[in-house]
C-alpha cells in the first residue's frame, strides 16, 4: 500500500485482552491492526459524530413519546431525596 501523504506513528497502551480482541477483529476484516485503527481514527472526523447525534436525537423521541403521565408529586421529598429520614444519620 503506498500513501501520497506522510504518515505519522503513533504509540498506544491497551491491555493483553484488548490487544488479541482487536488482532482477532483486524484478521476477521483481513486488515492489520494499525489499519483498523487508522480507520477508526478517521471516522471520528468524517461525520458520524452528526449521524450519532441524529440517531440519539431519535432515540431520545422514541422515549419521550413512552412517557403517557407525568406529575411533579410523584417526585421524592427534598428530605428523601437527600436521604435525611435515614436512621443513623
Amino acid at each position: 500500500m503506498q500513501y501520497s501523504k506522510k504518515m505519522r506513528k503513533v504509540t498506544i497502551s491497551i491491555d493483553e485482552q484488548t490487544y488479541c480482541r482487536a488482532r482477532i477483529l483486524a484478521a476477521e476484516r483481513g486488515t492489520s491492526l494499525s489499519a483498523l485503527v487508522r480507520s477508526y481514527l478517521q471516522s471520528l472526523g468524517s461525520g458520524d459524530t452528526e449521524a450519532h447525534r441524529a440517531r440519539l436525537r431519535r432515540v431520545e423521541g422514541e422515549l419521550r413519546a413512552q412517557i403517557t403521565r407525568f406529575r411533579a408529586a410523584d417526585r421524592l421529598s427534598r428530605d428523601e431525596l437527600h436521604d435525611r429520614n435515614r436512621p443513623g444519620r
